[in-house]
């Protein structure tokens, strides 16, 4: 496995701590889940996808921690409910309903986290991260193809 920076590892065992106990369904996704999945990365944040009412309970849950409020934000690919926290020095983004624009212009449904999510363990905690599939689609769907296939090429 690849090895999170302290700030990093602790930061996820603060989120797995406070949320483990919760309903929030809930997912690392981008660089760090793709680092604790063996890939060679050094991420520079945390990213974690969830539902709508999610995002809206994890920054409930660390307020004080706060940066960004949770709100709908769109762009040309992706829109979702989103808001930042620092947690033990490191940026956490939180995304939730995650919905990416087709080619036709219309939206997917929001990412149903449940359905792609894998649990490894790290450091005796399981950690729910996006499989390294749905990643790969995901990265293809937003035109970053490259990390897409670096992703392919290591599963």
């Amino acid at each position: 496995m690849a090895r999170l920076d302290s700030h990093h590892l602790d930061a996820v065992r603060l989120l797995y701590t406070t949320l483990k106990g919760t309903s929030v369904s809930w997912a690392l996704t981008g660089s760090t889940s793709l680092a604790l999945q063996d890939l060679p990365l050094a991420p520079n944040d945390i990213d974690v996808q969830t539902t709508g009412e999610g995002a809206y309970s994890i920054e409930e849950q660390f307020t004080e921690c706060m940066v960004e409020p949770v709100s709908f934000v769109s762009s040309e690919q992706i829109r979702s409910h989103f808001g930042k926290l620092v947690l033990e020095d490191t940026l956490v983004e939180i995304m939730g309903a995650v919905q990416k624009r087709r080619e036709d212009g219309t939206w997917t449904s929001p990412v149903a986290i449940a359905e792609h999510r894998d649990i490894i363990s790290v450091e005796g905690m399981q950690i729910p991260v996006l499989s390294l599939q749905y990643e790969a689609q995901a990265y293809d769907q937003l035109g970053r193809n490259e990390r897409a296939d670096v992703i392919r090429k290591h599963r």
